[in-house]
């Protein structure tokens, strides 16, 4: 389960509606193209929190379909609504998917009482393995050294997604759960987060630049740390240039410059405007060219 995983784009046409092929094309530009390890499918970067229900399943069992074991696959089961939680925790496991996970549950303060109810309520309902998914500048949830300790007592809660800035937890994170995966969730951070010791990245911008993430990640590990530094500055730049465009709308435009059917993305997210599908050949010319 170690290794560089893509936070999984997901192709919608202009109505909104799930673009199988397009889905499939990003499905196997992250496998055959960027050399992935794996996906993370149904997380942030696939709109999740836009989606029915339904919408989740279906984009669940394409990613599984045309994925075809060639690489593992992580599904994002989390949800404020714990019964839709458990319901996908359940299809997804009868799918095969490698592991769940599940962000932490958002928008209400839950204390961590409730939290832990909410992991083991979900994990318990399968048979398979949960990665926690803590990005607490979405969510408002901060857990503790100690927290996280209690989550890790149930042996089917294997790791967790780490994506914050707090490099000092990450470092104590990875000193007192030398067996647990611990995956870096923020790109423009991965350099230091692996020099600390991660097990592995899940990112969105791997979606067009998993080659250069993986070469980060083996780098690092060979303690190549110049060259990786140098691939980190490159890596940073291009993230810049992204978020200063519009994340989600130039990633899909990127794809669409590879000849990938990227699609649209879910309102209420915007459309890209004439100036950044400018601005997005521009990126697609200066790093992927």
């Amino acid at each position: 389960m170690k290794g560089i995983y893509s936070a999984l784009l997901v192709s919608f046409d202009k109505e909104g509606n799930i673009n199988e092929k397009g889905l499939r094309e990003i499905v196997r530009h992250n496998i055959d193209v960027c050399g992935v390890d794996g996906l993370y499918v149904g997380g942030s970067t696939g709109e999740n929190f836009m989606l029915s229900t339904d919408e989740k399943k279906r984009i669940f069992e394409i990613a599984m379909d045309e994925a075809k074991g060639q690489v593992k696959l992580i599904a994002q089961v989390g949800s404020v609504n714990l019964k839709e939680a458990v319901e996908l925790a359940k299809f997804a496991t009868e799918l095969g998917y490698d592991s769940l996970s599940a962000v932490t549950p958002f928008y209400y303060k839950f204390d961590f009482n409730e939290i832990k109810h909410y992991y083991e309520t979900i994990i318990n309902s399968v048979d398979n393995k949960m990665i926690i998914y803590s990005i607490p500048f979405l969510t408002g949830v901060n857990m503790s050294l100690e927290q996280f300790a209690e989550l890790f007592e149930n042996e089917k809660i294997i790791g967790v997604k780490f994506t914050a800035a707090d490099f000092y937890l990450l470092e104590r994170m990875r000193k007192t759960f030398p067996d647990k995966l611990i995956y870096a969730g923020f790109d423009e951070m991965m350099l230091p987060a692996t020099v600390l010791g991660v097990d592995g990245a899940i990112g969105s911008t791997f979606n067009m630049n998993g080659k250069r993430a993986k070469e980060i990640f083996n780098l690092t590990k060979d303690n190549q740390i110049d060259k990786a530094r140098e691939i980190q500055h490159l890596t940073n730049d291009f993230i810049t240039d992204l978020l200063g465009n519009g994340l989600y709308q130039t990633l899909k435009g990127l794809l669409q410059e590879a000849g990938v059917d990227a699609g649209y993305c879910r309102q209420p997210m915007k459309e890209s405007t004439e100036e950044m599908k400018i601005k997005t050949k521009e990126i697609y010319n200066k790093y992927f060219a």
